[in-house]
């Protein structure tokens, strides 16, 4: 749920701006498209680096560290945006280098730079949820969450249809919405009992030993984006279809929708992750095999009732974004290859949680590299404009870099030895905790 309430902001915004005009709904279907390529999924990959370290740490017992490592992800995070905002602004003439279409480009540049403030709002808030996530405290952040997009629909509502401001009201929305989640979980991290064992107050610790922080979360943040951006690429290679209007609103309704229905898998994963991380910190590697047997049985149920339900919507679902008949039409013939591309994507979203939750990040970013790079992206650009498939060839060749990927996080998962990975954790969250006592001790002497 705190994922898909998230998430949730974004679609929102997408779906008010697509009852203004087809450009509206493009331009900042664009942008979105180009901000998770160029930072929110560089920001979601670095801060994942938090699901080992804080809920391997919290397995351990050893509670303090779960803060330190929290400011030393916001400190790194805060850091990376400010070259991140530097290319958002510059958005418009990115895109039109990469021979986009020149309206959608300024659309979409005017709608980058306005949600500037919700990148530095994002980076706080990944760390927050993986905090909490860690010690099993999800009720808060659904609570915090559910405030933070029903507030956005409310704004939305008033900024972008009856103030007339377009894009520039969905921009203003998201960024609000965002510092308001961040400040409702900053406060509940500083009063809750819950967390006063694991926050104790900002530590100079945080600046001790980033580069063991960057060794874990530059992979994650590989293995996030070449998936993450294989898909953003397919709405950027949209733009060079013809009728490229109708093509990327079409193809960027798909990307949204599958991003959507995602987050339970999504969440699943984060569990999966919390689960495997805590029980390998504590040692005990058969909790941790257990939870990984009902994790991907639940990601298989899942996935078929999902799918399921996807079929059941095809051909009104288009109405939630668009106006446009054509528009409705594609997307209702879409959606059962949408069905069958999210059952893939849930399956490898669970085993992405598990690789994470056991510190194999490097390991999954090769597969990522691998599946989409190797096979799903060369497979899309064949079938979308070789053999003419347009939008169902983009998404075929995503489809086959699912399955490839997919068999191969399988096989990892597979061949794990429980027994030598909770000895590797203990040896790595005693390591961690050791080292930052002597560099404090060190720097007071």
């Amino acid at each position: 749920m705190v994922n898909l309430l998230n998430f949730a902001i974004e679609l929102i915004s997408i779906m008010f701006v697509g009852h203004v005009s087809e450009l509206a709904l493009s331009g900042v279907s664009m942008a979105t498209s180009f901000s998770s390529v160029s930072g929110i999924g560089l920001v979601m990959g670095m801060a994942s680096a938090l699901d080992t370290f804080c809920g391997q740490s919290y397995g351990a017992g050893q509670h303090g560290m779960l803060g330190i490592h929290v400011q030393k992800a916001m400190l790194v995070l805060i850091i990376l945006c400010i070259p991140i905002s530097i290319i958002w602004a510059n958005t418009k003439s990115i895109l039109i280098l990469f021979g986009q279409d020149h309206e959608i480009s300024t659309e979409a540049g005017r709608y980058a730079q306005l949600i500037i403030p919700y990148l530095f709002a994002s980076s706080v808030l990944q760390c927050h949820t993986r905090f909490l996530q860690t010690q099993n405290i999800g009720v808060p952040m659904m609570l915090s969450s559910g405030v933070a997009t029903a507030l956005h629909a409310a704004l939305c509502w008033a900024l972008v249809l009856k103030y007339d401001l377009g894009s520039r009201g969905a921009a203003i929305s998201n960024c609000i919405s965002y510092w308001v989640n961040v400040l409702i979980l900053a406060l509940y991290i500083k009063f809750s009992p819950k967390c006063s064992q694991t926050w104790t107050g900002f530590s100079v610790k945080a600046f001790h030993d980033i580069p063991s922080f960057l060794k874990l979360a530059i992979p994650s943040a590989v293995m996030v984006c070449l998936e993450l951006w294989s898909f953003e690429l397919m709405v950027l290679l949209s733009g060079r279809l013809p009728n490229p209007k109708l093509q990327t609103s079409v193809l960027s309704i798909c990307v949204n929708t599958a991003s959507t229905i995602w987050m339970i898998p999504f969440g699943l994963s984060g569990a999966i992750s919390t689960r495997v991380s805590n029980e390998l910190g504590a040692g005990n590697p058969w909790s941790a095999r257990l939870a990984v047997r009902v994790v991907v049985v639940a990601a298989i149920i899942e996935g078929i009732l999902v799918a399921t339900l996807m079929i059941m919507i095809r051909n009104v679902w288009g109405h939630v974004y668009s106006n446009n008949v054509q528009v409705i039409r594609q997307v209702g013939f879409m959606l059962p290859i949408l069905a069958a591309s999210n059952f893939l994507d849930g399956l490898q979203g669970v085993v992405s949680g598990i690789v994470r939750g056991c510190g194999w990040q490097k390991m999954g970013a090769f597969i990522n590299l691998g599946s989409y790079y190797v096979v799903g992206v060369p497979s899309a650009i064949v079938l979308a404009f070789a053999l003419h498939l347009e939008v169902k060839g983009l998404w075929l060749g995503i489809i086959c870099a699912l399955v490839v990927q997919v068999l191969g996080l399988m096989i990892i998962t597979v061949r794990i030895d429980w027994k030598k990975e909770a000895r590797i954790t203990s040896e790595r969250v005693n390591n961690l905790g050791q080292t930052s006592i002597e560099r404090v001790n060190n720097s007071f002497i």
